[in-house]
């Protein structure tokens, strides 16, 4: 087994989302429930096939920390990073290959939007790094 992070972005990903033109915010708040009720049937049929590990929504604020030498560390909200570069929410799952993992991201990606249509997001599959190289590799 190998674990996977399925990232959602707030943009879409490379083309966004096909079918998809209205940002969630403009959704209705029947929509809002559908996609959310989809995505934890996504957690459910997972957790049965024992590949679900975990899962949670990020809100798009957040804060930049650093070490910065002795003393406080400078806490910012900046620098402001793209939109495209903000993670929406993540699903970790534990599967027998890649191939799997893309499966589980392509169901993922059929979360309805408006009105129950397939937003067809782009969810960007990572894997866990398994071995941490030393200055020896």
């Amino acid at each position: 087994m190998a674990k996977y992070l399925l990232l959602k972005h707030y943009r879409g990903g490379p083309d966004r989302m096909p079918n998809c033109r209205t940002p969630m915010d403009q959704w209705t708040p029947e929509e809002v429930s559908a996609h959310i009720a989809f995505m934890q049937h996504v957690a459910d049929v997972l957790r049965e096939r024992g590949e679900f590990v975990d899962a949670q929504a990020l809100s798009p604020e957040g804060t930049f920390v650093r070490y910065d030498a002795e003393g406080r560390p400078p806490v910012t909200d900046g620098p402001f990073a793209e939109t495209k570069d903000l993670i929406a929410g993540w699903m970790m799952i534990d599967v027998d290959s890649v191939e799997r993992a893309h499966e589980a991201a392509a169901f993922l990606s059929s979360a309805p939007g408006p009105d129950g249509e397939p937003i067809q997001e782009w969810i960007e599959v990572r894997p866990f790094l398994e071995h941490v190289p030393s200055t020896t590799d």
